[in-house]
């Protein structure tokens, strides 16, 4: 028999249309066509190419030789990853990689063994947000707020669309996390602290990613493949740590954490994605008793259950490339960036000597080629996706329609939390609008933006055709016959009307936005609403964040106060209600603290503004003087300068003299890229070339404790530097090499005087892995080590 593809189908094989007729008996003619087909692929695979249909990697690390090669039944790009190394690469290069790696997928192979089509996974969480020129949608915490599912839809279809421009499949969205504890750092994925509009929201951006289910559309064009995410209880972790446990009765823990989950199994949501969290003391992956007996025995689902960024490495036992527990507990597809190959050898060898039956092989396996029959990958119809609708169509990037759409979803989202009288903005006011954040659209839009983590650094020249919340706010003035004037540290040469400061959280994702407590402790725009209070003139809050925060402080010295959450790339939706062009709608999908300690659903404390609340703009009932005690706002300046993947507040890396936002990117003779430690690019690895220097600058004071791992033993000489001393490293750092990660203490004892900088410079190329910089107080007369 000729070679056979399957997306084209083989001689003597079943198709759609003749797959019942072809099985031979009545009881396979009761078969559906679509389970014929599966079937007959199925028994038609090599075992190696059933074990590679359960494997993910990444596009950092995967090529489309390996991929010929393997055959890997799916692929991803990371938070950070992009086409051929640039996380900036044009949409066109993103399709250009997705043809190649059809292409190699499904390249014949000997005899009838079917070559399956690969598909491709991204977070698109909010907006296919990984591209340029992309529309970027409020973050899900906003789109709670604006109580609207059906909204929520047609931000899900033009989703899937812009995502379709750039051939790809799968988008690993809607998080359906019930937020429990605003100090997670993924609060800001979470509808609400409500298990019931996060149900409902859900299910809606299925509908809007998928199509209806049994609508003709469905998952047809304009739409994607959806995934419901994080099975399960991932916003219920002990202290709202990322990846933590989740402790308590497991019915009362359903009962919050797992409502989201059998309403968009109802709507048809293809895959669901397993958590990171443990569930009393056992990670989610390894949870046979929840993937398997509650998942599909319990709510009925028959999709495909796909991991996390290698979390089945931290199942008891297990490590990112042999982990036969996950899939004997019920996932079918392991998502593992970098490890593919390690990981496949070692689940071939797993069945062959009866560590994992074939049978539970079979079964996921099928559970993804039923996924990919209904998403059109496989049979005679199946093109690769330059070919089909919407790809290469860039101009539907980012088109006026979506920005409508999400310019909407900006304006519902708003909360206003107090206003003295000073909304709507009066008509020919002039406006001063200050603050940082005003004109950046990155702190705007948060983290899971062109990058994983987002950040300010990003400036508005990678976000062609958005408006910054100052851009909007200057049209509207204008429209109304008056005008706006940037000026972000508030001075003015022309006394104004009015003041608008925008301020508030700086980008982060997942645990890097990890809290001890609410205090919003950043005090730029407190200090302009100070300033403007003492100078009489009106001023307006317009708080940026990815939860609520204890702000009384700022409440206090405001006018007016709005909850704006992470909008996006449409800051006119702002203007709209601050100018009164739209109704003031937004109400609070989550309470408000009342306290800055932080614990689950705002502690003892209670609650300043209930689940609910929202003034629209006709409400100027007095707020009245908060508290603004907080037993941490004279506390120790933080003294970690690089930990769990971020550079804290204030503190630099420079290459030579070349800046390094977060220690990742290129320039000076080094190349700093994110690496997997304990999470998801909790550390970096550094590579010097010869004769450069890598300088941290910030504050503080004490010894410098650096995390560190150097695989291989200095080329020439290995120097340190702070505060005007040096210091050669060179035969310690000789002795530390290949030892695994290390702690560096840096004390006066081998440096002298410490300054406000660290600087590492090497004569020869090297390769350095950095987890953590800090500075402590450390006993006088502690010796350096390393």
């Amino acid at each position: 028999m000729a070679a056979c593809v399957a997306l084209v189908g083989c001689a003597g094989s079943p198709t759609v249309q003749s797959a019942a007729s072809t099985q031979g008996t009545e009881a396979a003619a009761a078969v559906s066509p679509e389970e014929a087909v599966i079937a007959d692929l199925l028994s038609r695979m090599t075992l190696e190419r059933k074990i590679a249909q359960l494997i993910q990697p990444q596009i950092n690390s995967v090529t489309p030789e390996e991929m010929r090669k393997y055959r890997w039944g799916s692929y991803l790009n990371g938070g950070n990853g992009g086409p051929y190394g640039d996380e900036f690469a044009p949409a066109s290069e993103w399709l250009r990689l997705a043809d190649e790696m059809w292409d190699a997928s499904t390249a014949p192979l000997p005899g009838d063994e079917p070559a399956i089509p690969t598909m491709w996974g991204t977070d698109a969480v909010h907006g296919h947000t990984n591209v340029i020129q992309a529309t970027i949608f409020p973050h899900n915490i906003g789109l709670g707020a604006t109580g609207d599912p059906d909204l929520i839809r047609q931000i899900g279809a033009a989703t899937a669309t812009e995502i379709e421009v750039t051939g790809i499949d799968w988008n690993f969205s809607p998080t359906v996390a019930v937020a429990r504890d605003d100090r997670w750092g993924r609060t800001y994925e979470s509808y609400s602290e409500d298990p019931q509009i996060v149900a409902e929201m859900g299910a809606a951006l299925v509908e809007g990613l998928q199509g209806k289910k049994g609508a003709d559309d469905f998952l047809g064009t304009g739409r994607v493949i959806a995934t419901a995410k994080h099975f399960f209880a991932d916003g219920g972790t002990d202290q709202g740590v990322d990846q933590g446990d989740v402790n308590g009765d497991l019915e009362a823990l359903k009962a919050i954490h797992a409502v989201p989950y059998p309403a968009a199994i109802d709507v048809g949501v293809e895959a669901i994605m397993a958590s990171f969290n443990s569930i009393n003391g056992k990670k989610m992956h390894g949870r046979k008793d929840l993937l398997t007996d509650v998942l599909r025995g319990e709510m009925g689902f028959e999709g495909l259950v796909v991991g996390d960024w290698n979390a089945h490495g931290q199942i008891e036992g297990c490590t990112v490339s042999d982990c036969p527990q996950s899939l004997l507990a019920g996932l079918d597809i392991y998502m593992v960036p970098d490890d593919a190959v390690a990981l496949y050898e070692n689940l071939l060898a797993q069945v062959n000597d009866g560590t994992i039956p074939l049978e539970r092989v079979d079964e996921a396996v099928t559970r993804i080629l039923r996924v990919k029959y209904r998403a059109g990958l496989l049979g005679p119809n199946a093109v690769k996706p330059s070919a089909r609708p919407n790809a290469g169509e860039y101009d539907k990037l980012g088109m006026a329609p979506h920005r409508a759409v999400a310019r909407e979803a900006v304006a519902k989202s708003q909360v206003v939390l107090k206003n003295d009288g000073v909304l709507p903005l009066a008509g020919g006011s002039k406006v001063l609008v200050a603050g940082v954040a005003a004109d950046s659209i990155a702190q705007a839009a948060g983290g899971w933006t062109l990058t994983w983590q987002g950040g300010r650094e990003l400036t508005n020249d990678y976000f062609p055709g958005a408006t910054s919340i100052f851009a909007g706010i200057k049209q509207a003035a204008e429209e109304a016959g008056g005008s706006a004037t940037l000026s972000e540290d508030g001075s003015y040469s022309a006394k104004p009307d009015v003041a608008v400061v925008v301020f508030g959280e700086e980008p982060y994702a997942e645990f890097a936005g990890d809290r001890k407590n609410l205090l919003f402790s950043d005090e730029e725009g407190l200090a302009l609403l100070k300033k403007f209070d003492a100078e009489g003139i009106p001023a307006v809050a317009v708080f940026l964040s990815g939860r609520p925060l204890w702000v009384n402080r700022e409440l206090n010295a405001s006018d007016a106060f709005v909850a704006s959450w992470l909008p996006g790339s449409e800051g006119a939706g702002v203007a709209d209600i601050l100018f009164g062009k739209r109704a003031a709608t937004g109400r609070l999908s989550f309470s408000w603290p009342a306290g800055c300690e932080g614990a689950p659903l705002n502690g003892p404390e209670g609650a300043l503004f209930a689940l609910g609340y929202g003034r629209d703009l006709s409400d100027t009932s007095p707020l009245g003087e908060l508290d603004e005690s907080c037993g941490y706002i004279d506390g120790d300046a933080p003294s970690d300068w690089y930990s769990m993947g971020r550079l804290a507040a204030g503190v630099t890396a420079m290459a030579g003299t070349i800046d390094l936002p977060n220690l990742r990117g290129e320039g000076g003779g080094i190349v700093a890229r994110g690496i997997d430690r304990n999470r998801q690019e909790d550390a970096r690895q550094v590579t010097f070339g010869p004769n450069s220097t890598l300088t941290l600058t910030g504050s503080g004071s004490g010894a410098f404790l650096v995390t560190y791992d150097l695989a291989s033993a200095p080329a020439g000489t290995f120097t340190i530097s702070s505060g005007g001393n040096s210091f050669d490293a060179t035969r310690q750092l000789t002795v530390a090499a290949g030892k695994g990660w290390r702690e560096m203490v840096l004390t006066p004892d081998c440096l002298g005087t410490l300054g406000d900088s660290l600087t590492i410079s090497t004569d020869a190329p090297l390769v350095l892995g950095i987890a953590e910089v800090s500075r402590r107080e450390l006993p006088e007369g502690t010796r350096c080590s390393f």
